[in-house]
């Protein structure tokens, strides 16, 4: 609510200012107890290897086993870790008989990642490049044009 729109007790305005980073039911914005939760989540050395590993094979599932196995930890410590990362919106999780198989959650990534950039620079593009620039791992491919001269005719 934004403070002119705020309500009136006894003449004075109340004041409430609620953040984006705040709002709790915007669907495409990750609200402070989802990011805290996440981070938390992350803040484990095998939980943090285990979702790295999901990264590099987005979009791709891999199975908890395999997971385990290259954690180097036993399958039932791999299956809490998995479950806390799900639980907190990073991984999404497929059954296939008794194979539960993993994959990143795209877009709980995405909304982690807008989170922490959200109040990046102030508004200052330029101050934010550098980060950008290193977070870009994949430039998008360049069209191909076709010039008249190539064109078929």
């Amino acid at each position: 609510m934004h403070p002119v729109h705020a309500p009136r007790r006894r003449g004075r305005v109340i004041d409430i200012v609620i953040e984006a980073s705040y709002c709790v039911g915007n669907s495409r914005q990750m609200d402070l107890s989802s990011a805290t939760g996440a981070f938390a989540a992350l803040a484990q050395p095998t939980r943090l290897r285990a979702f790295r590993q999901l990264i590099k094979a987005y979009p791709e599932e891999r199975p908890a086993g395999a997971i385990a196995r290259f954690c180097k930890v036993p399958h039932n410590t791999m299956s809490t870790h998995l479950s806390i990362l799900t639980r907190a919106g990073l991984l999404a999780v497929r059954r296939d008989g008794r194979s539960m198989n993993y994959r990143l959650d795209f877009d709980g990534f995405r909304k982690l990642m807008t989170f922490l950039m959200r109040d990046c620079c102030g508004g200052r593009a330029e101050l934010c490049a550098p980060i950008v620039q290193e977070w870009t791992c994949c430039p998008p491919a360049k069209k191909k044009e076709t010039s008249r001269a190539q064109a078929p005719l």
